[in-house]
């Protein structure tokens, strides 16, 4: 039986939903990297220095980072459907700042708009899925769902590189603009009107501080990669994101309603699913940032070349990500997290080994393995975080796990790339490596590969099975059911 959902007594299909939830994602992954291959157009049109274009992706990453959270913790005191439309429509403001921007500055400002709507858009899917879809069928959902993020890193530097050679790079900030407001009407349909029921008061000084703490660190990181960490932007970043850390955990001890319960990591499958999540988007993102790296620094292909080399493995990711949510729902979680790092192990070691020749094929099975694996730890992981949370932490649960997840990927490409640097000058740490170039890069993907493995051992404690459907207890049991029973917010299979 087609499931529906029932929203103020309209029902609708729960198909819509994750179409809507599916493209919504596409979107804010193809607004964070379409923008790499068009940024020497945009420091020419501005006469703008390396440094200072950056800033337009740097601008949204740190946005997106600070946001992820706070839309975690206000998701359990306001509507669905009022904080995805207004992200929406900050998204859709940000895109059109962008695309008139008349100077640097507007421009970085219009991607700092975008990436505080963009940074809801993950976090709310996956509290959407797990409030609105059954216990037996969230895995499923959330694999729909994160198929977006496969779709998206496939045809994000396609889009850019394409749309922005053929019609210059405002007309991408126009595309995002198109999609967010066309977005708006489906997504007032879809998702349930009313304000969940139960949300408590929490310490906004404390979301301040980790906000503040989350985006130094990223910032601090990325300056590392490009200024050096001895520069004073990097550093005193780091020591910036250190204090404000500290003190969030201090309030997080003492507030009687602290921003992230401390409660919540006393489930050892969720601080599992946590420090997974990180360790495993850490090892991804290097591996969608550098091997696009190799294959123009080694290969001499292109960047328009480079990225359709990567095409086949974002596919590929897309295709899997609803068969390992139904795997998910029905073999358990930690099978596929074990097997998914275990592929990104083989695949990292793959890359170590093998892309040292004039041929990409390498380059692309390694990839596309990659892209596999994760796709099989990340939704596994979050399916397992979700069952795990109570029902009244969800949306704080779920903005603290892709937090974590976003952290992973800024710092990833940034520790790699002050590795790869290091390295340029040395010979490859594999024996088995035997190109002619790209030992530097070897080095980096066996990095990889060591933190691939060392996360296993990490990733065994998540819950080896899953408990039957119908003994899983649904996130808010009392509270949802009572207030679908009022607003008629349910699903029914």
């Amino acid at each position: 039986m087609t499931e529906r959902t029932t929203v103020s007594g309209t029902e609708r299909n729960v198909p819509a939903l994750l179409a809507v939830l599916l493209t919504a994602m596409i979107g804010t992954v193809i607004a964070g990297d379409m923008v790499n291959l068009v940024l020497p157009d945009i420091g020419a049109d501005f006469g703008a220095t390396e440094a200072e274009t950056t800033w337009v992706v740097t601008g949204f990453m740190l946005s997106f980072s600070v946001g992820i959270p706070f839309y975690g913790r206000i998701a359990d005191r306001v509507g669905l459907r009022r904080l995805f439309c207004l992200a929406l429509l900050a998204f859709a403001a940000g895109s059109l700042l962008s695309a008139l921007a008349p100077n640097l500055p507007v421009l970085v400002l219009g991607r700092i708009v975008t990436g505080a709507g963009a940074a809801a858009i993950p976090v709310l899917s996956i509290i959407a899925v797990t409030l609105l879809m059954p216990a037996g069928r969230r895995g499923f959902g959330i694999g729909v769902v994160s198929a977006g993020s496969g779709i998206g890193t496939a045809v994000g530097p396609a889009v850019g590189g394409g749309a922005g050679e053929a019609l210059g790079w405002p007309a991408l900030f126009w595309l995002t603009l198109v999609l967010a407001l066309a977005l708006l009407p489906a997504a007032m349909r879809v998702l349930p009107p009313g304000p969940p029921a139960g949300g408590s008061p929490f310490d906004l000084a404390g979301g301040i501080l980790l906000g503040l703490g989350s985006g130094l660190l990223l910032f601090g990181i990325t300056q590392a990669q490009t200024a050096g960490a001895s520069s004073p932007a990097s550093w005193g970043s780091l020591l910036g994101a250190t204090v404000a850390l500290t003190l969030f955990a201090r309030r997080t001890v003492r507030s009687p309603r602290p921003f992230v319960p401390p409660a919540l990591f006393a489930d050892r499958v969720y601080r599992t699913a946590v420090a997974v999540a990180f360790l495993a988007m850490t090892v991804y993102l290097g591996g969608m940032v550098f091997v696009p790296l190799l294959l123009i620094d080694v290969n001499g292909l292109g960047p328009g070349a480079g990225a359709l080399v990567m095409i086949p493995a974002g596919v590929a990711a897309a295709a899997v990500a609803p068969l390992t949510g139904r795997l998910a729902d029905t073999i358990g979680t930690r099978p596929l997290v074990l097997a998914g790092l275990a592929a990104v192990a083989l695949s990292s070691l793959h890359l170590s080994t093998f892309t040292g020749g004039t041929s990409v094929l390498p380059a692309g099975i390694g990839i596309l393995g990659l892209s596999v694996g994760f796709m099989l730890v990340m939704n596994a992981v979050i399916t397992a975080a979700a069952t795990a949370l109570p029902g009244d932490h969800v949306g704080v649960g779920v903005g603290i796990l892709q937090g974590a997840q976003f952290l992973g990927a800024g710092a990833g490409p940034a520790l790699f790339g002050v590795l790869l640097t290091a390295r340029r000058e040395t010979g490859a740490v594999n024996p088995l490596f035997g190109g002619p170039d790209g030992a530097a890069y070897s080095d980096v993907f066996l990095t990889m590969t060591a933190l691939a493995l060392l996360t296993l051992p990490i990733a065994r404690r998540l819950r080896p099975t899953p408990a039957p459907p119908e003994a899983v207890p649904s996130p808010r049991p009392d509270k949802v059911t009572n207030s679908s029973r009022a607003s008629g917010d349910e699903i029914t299979g």
